[in-house]
């Protein structure tokens, strides 16, 4: 879905190269190409070709085992579903997968989200907060979470984007507690946060807009609740256990919703999505055998914790430019094979 939006020349710097980075920090991962009609930036959205673009240098690898003659510029879009997993590329679909369970069963009280991955997704989507509802300022709709459909189109047009995922369904459902499994370098222990929902101001398409964010006080009043839910949390963690901890109880009262999120970068990130990391990996830059015990590893815990079967929804996400593509085929199998879904 390729898109056109006009905004005011003083909005972007006449510098090439720096009006290529302030485009490439605000849409992130979708291209978008400048050109001056008279006093605006004509600026046309489309999702790159460029297999440079994608930063891993075997990726052709992954794609022929992903089949339908992918291209590059269809990741973005790429996934497939299989009863309670949806498996993709890019992790934004998440926010799909999850509109479509909110629709189809919302009666349990507690919802914990399963965040497993090297990065929070936390950052704030391109959606205008507005009297009628969240707008997509790229195509002009309305973006409902009641509306999967809704959501799909805003995830193809850019709107929800790489990194931002999680954002918009904790101002959906703040009483989440989120659970975030995360590897060494970038996290080394436990810490608790208390959700804090709020806005932050768009910087380029409409000055005057306010876009949803959150942002995480850290508490130590938290950990003496452990044992359970507790609503408007995120738990940030390495440890398998402490991931988990007070659950068990939750599933035997069949009360709670787990919604479980696997980007593959949690188990290694080799490229960080940075051209440079070809060269210099990541410090997450772990081998296949690792990445299977890890694999291996996560499904047990979750199968000794009795959540395996109490999960409700599942997503994983490949990270094409994070996870290496020739451990996709492997991977993908051992993990679907643990989560008894292959």
């Amino acid at each position: 879905m390729d898109s056109l939006i006009y905004i005011p020349l003083t909005r972007l710097s006449p510098d090439k190269l720096r009006r290529h980075a302030q485009l490439r920090d605000y849409f992130c991962d979708k291209d978008a190409i400048a050109t001056q009609i008279g006093d605006e930036w004509q600026l046309e959205l489309e999702w790159s070709n460029d297999p440079y673009r994608y930063v891993d240098p075997c990726l052709n690898e992954g794609l022929s085992w992903w089949g339908n003659e992918l291209q590059f510029k269809d990741m973005a879009v790429a996934r497939k579903r299989k009863g309670r997993v949806l498996l993709s590329l890019n992790d934004t679909w998440t926010l799909e997968s999850w509109s479509e369970w909110f629709n189809r069963d919302t009666e349990k009280n507690n919802v914990v989200v399963l965040h497993v991955d090297d990065h929070k997704d936390l950052g704030s989507p391109r959606v205008f907060i507005s009297p009628n509802g969240w707008i997509d300022p790229i195509t002009g709709r309305v973006v409902d979470f009641e509306n999967p459909n809704s959501v799909s189109d805003a995830i193809e047009s850019g709107a929800f984007g790489m990194g931002s995922f999680l954002t918009p369904f904790l101002h959906l459902v703040p009483h989440s507690d989120v659970r975030h499994l995360c590897q060494p370098p970038k996290c080394k222990d436990t810490s608790d946060f208390i959700i804090r929902l709020d806005t932050t101001p768009d910087i380029l398409l409409n000055l005057d807009a306010r876009r949803p964010s959150v942002t995480l006080e850290e508490t130590t009043a938290l950990n003496s609740k452990s044992n359970g839910v507790v609503h408007g949390r995120y738990r940030f963690t390495n440890d398998l256990d402490v991931w988990l901890e007070g659950l068990d109880l939750q599933v035997e009262e069949n009360d709670t919703a787990f919604l479980l999120h696997i980007d593959m970068d949690y188990f290694c990130n080799r490229y960080d999505g940075d051209s440079d990391a070809v060269l210099h990996p990541c410090p997450l830059d772990l081998s296949l055998p690792q990445v299977l015990e890890q694999i291996d590893n996560l499904t047990e815990t979750l199968r000794s914790h009795s959540i395996l079967t109490s999960l409700d929804d599942i997503v994983i996400a490949l990270s094409p430019g994070f996870f290496p593509s020739e451990f996709w085929a492997p991977s993908c199998e051992r993990l679907l094979e643990g989560l008894g879904e292959l």
